[in-house]
C-alpha cells in the first residue's frame, strides 16, 4: 500500500504489538521512498529499507523501470572496479596526478573508491539522470556529502556513450575542457556489455566503439568495466581489437540475501604507450 509515496510494510508482529498508528511509524521507518523520478528510461526510485533479518542494517536501493540496479549492502565489484582500473593507471604513469572518469555515479561506491588514491588528481562522473546528481547534492544518500565536499570531484549531466563516441576535438567528458583525455575511464552503467540499459548503448561495446573511448586516454590509459556477467570472449575479442592488452578479474563476494558466494566481472584494458619497449637484437648491445 503507497501513502505520500511512502510504502508502508507492517508485520504481523508489529499489528499485535502496538496501534496501527504505531505499526506505521514502525514500518516507515523499516522502508521509505527518499525520491521518485519520471525519466527517459523509466521510472526511477531510490529507497531506504531496514533488515531485520540482517541485524536491522540499513540499505539504499536504486530502481530503474524493471531493473534493480543497486544496492548499498554489497558494494565489493563497485569498490574492486576503481581498485583494479586504477592500479594499472598508477603503474603506467607512476608519480603523476591522475587525471580519471567514471561512468555511471549511482550510489557513488565506485566514486568513493577512486578518490581513496591520491594519486588522482581530478575525478569527472558523468551519470545520464540528474535526479541521480541531485541525491548526492543533496544528501540523500550516504555518500553524497563526502563526494560533493572533495573538491577533485565533479558530477556531469551527460550521456556517458554519447560522449565516449565523439570524434577528435569533440567535447567529450568534461564540458569546460573540449578534446581533454584522460589516465583512467572506469564504467559501471549496463548490467554486462550484453545486457543493456538501453539498446542504443550496444555500439559503445563493438571494436569501433572501444577504439573512440581509446582515443579520449593517455597513451597507456586505462578503461575498466564492470560487468555483472562471468567473462564474455566475444567481448574479450573486442577489448584486444581497441586496446593493447586487457585482462578480466573475476570478483567474489558474498551475498547475504542469498546465503551465497556471488561473482562478478572486471575488466581491465590499457591503450598502447607512445614509445614501446623493443627488444635489442640478439647479441646487440
Amino acid at each position: 500500500m503507497a501513502y505520500g509515496r511512502i510504502f508502508l510494510t507492517i508485520e504481523m508482529s508489529v499489528l499485535t504489538s502496538g496501534t496501527a498508528l504505531q505499526g506505521a511509524m514502525q514500518a516507515k521507518r523499516r522502508f521509505e521512498e527518499l525520491d521518485y523520478q519520471k525519466t527517459p528510461l523509466g521510472d526511477l526510485i531510490l529507497r531506504r529499507r531496514i533488515l531485520p533479518s540482517l541485524d536491522d542494517i540499513e540499505v539504499y536501493e536504486i530502481i530503474l523501470g524493471e531493473a534493480f540496479l543497486m544496492t548499498s549492502l554489497f558494494t565489493e565489484v563497485e569498490e574492486a572496479l576503481s581498485r583494479l582500473g586504477l592500479a594499472a593507471a598508477k603503474a603506467a604513469f607512476p608519480g603523476e596526478s591522475l587525471d580519471v572518469v567514471v561512468g555511471g555515479l549511482g550510489l557513488g561506491y565506485t566514486a568513493r573508491a577512486a578518490l581513496e588514491f591520491p594519486e588522482v588528481g581530478a575525478l569527472i562522473v558523468v551519470d545520464f539522470l540528474a535526479a541521480v546528481i541531485d541525491w548526492h547534492q543533496r544528501g540523500l544518500v550516504p555518500l553524497g556529502p563526502g563526494l560533493t565536499a572533495d573538491a577533485r570531484c565533479r558530477m556531469v549531466q551527460g550521456d556517458f556513450f554519447q560522449l565516449a563516441l565523439a570524434r577528435g576535438d569533440e567535447s567529450g567528458f568534461d564540458p569546460l575542457a573540449a578534446g581533454r583525455r584522460y589516465h583512467a575511464v572506469l564504467l559501471d552503467i549496463d548490467h554486462s556489455p550484453s545486457k543493456l540499459l538501453h539498446e542504443g548503448n550496444c555500439a559503445f561495446y563493438a571494436p569501433e566503439g572501444l577504439r573512440r573511448l581509446a582515443h579520449h586516454l593517455h597513451p597507456g590509459g586505462v578503461f575498466a568495466l564492470w560487468s555483472d556477467d562471468p567473462p564474455d570472449a566475444e567481448f574479450i575479442a573486442s577489448l584486444s581489437a581497441a586496446f593493447a592488452t586487457c585482462e578480466a578479474h573475476v570478483v567474489r563476494f558474498h551475498n547475504p540475501h542469498q546465503e551465497r558466494e556471488a561473482a562478478s566481472t572486471v575488466y581491465v584494458a590499457v591503450t598502447p604507450t607512445l614509445n614501446p619497449v623493443v627488444p635489442s637484437p640478439a647479441g646487440g648491445a
